[in-house]
Order: C-alpha cells, then structure tokens, then sequence
C-alpha cells in the first residue's frame, strides 16, 4: 500500500460520513457509472459507460491500477465525486492524463480541487514509485475540457494548465445522402475475421504514429480494441490490398449509450490509412460505406472526434462528406 492510498483510508470528513477512498473494483464499478452518467448527463456529453465496459476499460496493465490510481469522494456510500489518473508515451515524452467527476448536486464545494490535488500528488509519486513511466523523459500533467463549459477552463487555468491542442467531436444526419465513392483500383473491403485481428490493430496503430502525440499503444490496448461487450466488427470497414491492411473504420453502436441520450448514434472510432495509401480517396470511400452501414444498421446520427490540426487533413475529409463540429475540446497540460 502506497502513501498516498493509507492517507485515503484514513482521510475521512468532519461528519463522518464523507470520505476519501481508492476506489474498489470489486464493488464500485456500478456507482462510478452512475456519477460519471449523471455529470455527462447535466453536461451534455455524449458518453454513458456500462459497468462491464467501464470495467474492461480500467482493466489493470503494467501503466495502470484502479485501485491505486483512482480516488472517490462518497458521501453515506454515495459517490459524489472521483478523480483517476493514468499515463502514456507520447512523443517522447509522458503525459499523466487526470480526470475528475463531480456531480452536479456539490459542485462548487472544493471536491474537485481536492482531488486535483489528489491526482498531480499521485501522477508524481507514480513516477518516484517508478510505476509511473521512465523518469529520465519529460513528465507532464493533463486533461481535456469542454470549450462551451467557461467553469471547466477556469477550473483548469486557476490550476496553472495552459491550452496546448483542440479537437472536434463531429456528428453527420444519416437521412441526408450518402455519395457512393469508389475504392481505389486494386484494393477490396473484406468481413473481419478472427486470425485477421492483429493485423487490423497493428495497421490502426501504424496510422497513427502520424497524428499528434500518438500513444505508444501496448497489449492492454489490443485487448480493448477488441474485448468490449458492444465491439461488432460486422460493422467494421477494412480495406485491403493483397494481404495488407491498406485502411479501415472502426465503427460502434453503443446501444446503452443511445438510450440514455434518446438518439441512435453510429460511431466511426478510428478511421485509419497507412502512408502508402494515402492522397488516393481511401478515407472518403470507407466512410461512406461505414455511413451507410450505420444507417442500415438503423442509426440516425454518425459520429466521431478528430483533432483541429490533423497533419492528414482529416478534418477536410470530414467537413467534405457532411460532418459539422458539435463539441470543441481543448486539451490542457502543465509539466510537474
């Protein structure tokens, strides 16, 4: 047991009923559901985990526990508030990701500052711990904030984090005409088979070696890229060339998710193409087939989430085929 982890069995409110523990994942999966739904909820976010998905998400790997690296606030055993913090490799630096949830009913009353704290103590003793990344590379806090949330970016600010990128999440209606674009001469869309998986994962991850900070993905990913209970990769469009992944659309249907908003939404997870095929129209003619399958599919909304500066001009590709921003965010960083 760290430090860090005895002061929070121990850290407990003035009324007794108020404390600040780690996190259990025996238990705690469903209540940390229902305090990130009701904060997305108030929020407008379009994200509404099941307590199996969120628990293969923090599954534990080499870079992260949840026990020891999540933190919630609960008052009489109702979660009120929780901060996690995990890191990545990227571009030759580590980036200790930090997030909070608060709920809308004691917002206001220093529980998210309290577990900023919390987080930036954590993410430095994970470093000294050595479970926190190499120490010799640059070490850097961050987070995302909603642009159109002005407390959120005060939040961040008055913490001393600067804005260092932005990015989109874009929505396009399926009822508006989808074009039918071709595949470039010499490729193929097959069905995704099981022996074809690592290749598929291998190419995605290939992709986006070119995009902004990518992430030094390991084994942890590739068991999240295909383990999660709502994955159906009969939605997947993956374009071949011979025996190479040339690109591909990860698409989802999340349909717990579309409940909670009222709106049948497809996702187009990652869309990917490797550097030899790129500049030929891959992307668009994948993601109108992914379009189309999502509508056939019985979806009303496509979306997905792309950076503002995306070196492949990804973002063109989108606006081209109909998508339009529906939320900005801003990702914040200061060094420790």
């Amino acid at each position: 047991m760290t430090r860090l982890q005895t002061e929070l069995r121990t850290d407990a409110g003035s009324t007794g009923e108020i404390e600040l523990r780690p996190f259990d994942p025996s238990r705690d999966f469903p209540a940390m559901v229902e305090l990130i739904a009701a904060g997305n909820r108030h929020d407008g976010i379009d994200y509404f985990p099941t307590p199996e998905g969120l628990a293969l998400d923090w599954a534990p790997s080499p870079r992260f526990d949840p026990v020891r690296d999540h933190a919630v606030i609960a008052d009489a055993g109702r979660f009120i508030a929780a901060a996690g913090v995990d890191w990545r490799e990227r571009a030759g630096k580590i980036v200790h990701r930090i997030e909070i949830w608060t709920h809308p009913e004691v917002r206001r009353r220093g529980h998210g500052r309290r577990l900023l704290a919390w987080a930036e103590a954590r993410a430095r003793e994970s470093v000294a711990d050595g479970s926190g990344g190499p120490p010799e590379l640059s070490h850097f806090l961050g987070g995302g904030v909603d642009r159109s949330k002005p407390e959120q970016i005060r939040f961040a600010e008055k913490a001393g984090y600067e804005p260092v990128r932005y990015g989109f999440v874009m929505r396009r209606r399926l009822d508006e005409p989808i074009p039918e674009l071709r595949l470039p001469a010499g490729l193929e869309v097959r069905p995704v088979m099981p022996e074809q998986h690592r290749a598929i994962w291998e190419a995605d991850s290939e992709a986006f070696e070119d995009h902004f900070e990518a992430a030094v993905r390991d084994e942890a990913d590739f068991s999240q890229f295909y383990d999660h209970p709502d994955v159906d990769t009969s939605l997947w469009q993956v374009a071949w060339d011979g025996n190479e992944v040339a690109g591909s659309v990860v698409n989802g249907i999340y349909p717990h998710e579309n409940a909670e908003l009222g709106l049948d939404i497809g996702w187009l997870d990652h869309v990917s193409v490797r550097r030899p095929w790129r500049r030929r129209g891959l992307a668009s003619a994948l993601i109108v087939r992914s379009l189309a399958v999502l509508r056939d599919r019985g979806m009303t909304v496509g979306a997905l989430g792309v950076d503002a500066e995306n070196p492949t001009g990804a973002l063109g590709v989108y606006e081209r085929l109909g998508f339009t921003p529906h939320q900005t965010w801003v990702t914040y960083r200061k060094p420790f």
